[in-house]
C-alpha cells in the first residue's frame, strides 16, 4: 500500500514538496598540492520536503555528535547515508533554494517508496 498517495496531498496543503538534488559521494581525489577533493556522481534531482526535527529526531541522531544547523528531509525513493563497511558517506543534497546539506543519516525507510534524513547546513561549499 502507497501511504504516500494518501496522506501526500494533505500534507502538500501545508508543507509542499520540492525538487532536491542528490549528489551521492564516490570518494575523493587527490589534488596537486596531495589534498583530498571530494567527488560525486552525476547528480539526480528528486522530490522531498525539509522540515525542522522534532525532539525524537535529535534524540535519534544524538550520538552521532553533529553541530550545527541539522534538518530532517523526507525523500520519495531509498537513500543511503554513511555506511562505513561500504566506504559510503559524505552525500550532498541541494534544496530548491540553492542551499547545501550534507547527509548525516537516514532516519526512517519504507519499503521502496520514501525514506527521511538528517542532514546539516554545508557554510562552506
Amino acid at each position: 500500500m502507497n501511504l504516500a498517495a494518501f496522506a501526500g496531498p494533505v500534507i502538500n496543503a501545508v508543507n509542499p514538496t520540492h525538487p532536491i538534488v542528490w549528489k551521492a559521494s564516490t570518494g575523493y581525489t587527490v589534488d596537486e598540492d596531495g589534498k583530498q577533493v571530494p567527488s560525486y556522481a552525476t547528480p539526480v534531482t528528486l522530490t522531498g520536503q525539509i522540515q525542522p526535527m522534532q525532539f525524537r529526531d535529535l534524540q535519534q541522531i544524538d550520538s552521532l555528535n553533529l553541530q550545527g544547523t541539522r534538518r530532517k528531509v523526507y525523500l520519495f525513493g531509498i537513500k543511503d547515508a554513511i555506511v562505513r563497511s561500504l566506504s559510503k558517506g559524505g552525500d550532498l543534497l541541494i534544496d530548491d533554494q540553492g542551499v547545501t546539506w550534507l547527509v548525516a543519516m537516514v532516519i526512517e525507510q519504507w519499503s521502496n517508496e520514501w525514506c527521511s534524513v538528517a542532514v546539516t547546513l554545508q557554510t562552506d561549499t
